[in-house]
């Protein structure tokens, strides 16, 4: 399998590069390595099964029940 770039994987994953960069920051990639300061490369296999974080609503103030 081959390797992709951020821009890449951003592009498959339907998101922005800068969010797959922050992803690759916080270790979602293991298999990501740094081929240059700001290149990094995404082994395809990372991308089997991978699961984008999910936000969750957010909570509405005032709407507690006591």
């Amino acid at each position: 399998m081959a390797d992709l770039t951020a821009e890449e994987v951003a592009t498959r994953l339907g998101v922005a590069a800068i969010t797959v960069r922050k992803w690759l920051a916080a270790g979602r990639f293991p298999g990501a390595r740094k081929a240059h300061p700001r290149l990094w490369l995404i082994p395809e296999s990372d991308l089997e099964g991978f699961q984008r974080p999910r936000m969750g609503k957010p909570k509405r103030r005032g709407t507690e029940v006591s």
